[in-house]
């Protein structure tokens, strides 16, 4: 049986954005198709054209979108993965997810899916160490949903601490081991 090597890469408004670049390098390197999904936050801090240009495809961002076909986006993009990457994942798509809300393409999408979901945190280190993220992981973890943790290193504030994205090879190493 043949692996299902389409990977949906969501991407949201962490300054660590500008690292699912390079995930999408080492993915394809591995022969995976990369489909992009930006929160429209994400877009605030990078652009959707690049990541187009990158993974050589549409870059889906908006639940309503004009579709290039007919067909409902979220379900279609659901079903074809197989897996659903969100790296970099801020504390508000964790909660989001956790709690079952669906108010932007990424949250539909992992709803929809039947496929695994890798989830690569990257915050500030009081969001990461704040008690209700840490609730909102554990239950994700119960779900089956699973994580590649953030590690030490200089945050978006300049400061020294945890939370920031995994390395891209761990990531991809990650992914990898899942499909």
């Amino acid at each position: 049986m043949q692996k299902n090597k389409n990977i949906i890469l969501g991407v949201t408004a962490s300054i660590a954005a500008y690292k699912a670049c390079e995930i999408i390098r080492r993915l394809q390197d591995e022969n995976y198709s990369v489909s992009v999904v930006m929160t429209q936050e994400a877009k605030q801090l990078i652009g959707p054209a690049l990541f187009a240009n990158l993974s050589g495809s549409k870059v889906y961002c908006g639940l309503f979108d004009e579709p290039q076909q007919w067909e409902i986006e979220h379900v279609s993009l659901a079903q074809k993965a197989g897996l659903i990457l969100i790296a970099p994942a801020t504390a508000n798509i964790i909660g989001k997810i956790s709690s079952g809300i669906c108010d932007d393409l990424l949250t539909c999408i992992t709803c929809a899916t039947s496929a695994p979901v890798l989830i690569c945190p990257a915050m500030n280190e009081g969001m990461y160490k704040n008690k209700i993220v840490q609730d909102n992981i554990k239950k994700l973890k119960a779900l089956g949903y699973k994580f590649v943790e953030p590690k030490v290193g200089r945050l978006g504030s300049g400061k020294v601490g945890i939370g920031c994205l995994a390395d891209v090879e761990i990531i991809v190493k990650e992914a990898k081991k899942i499909l």
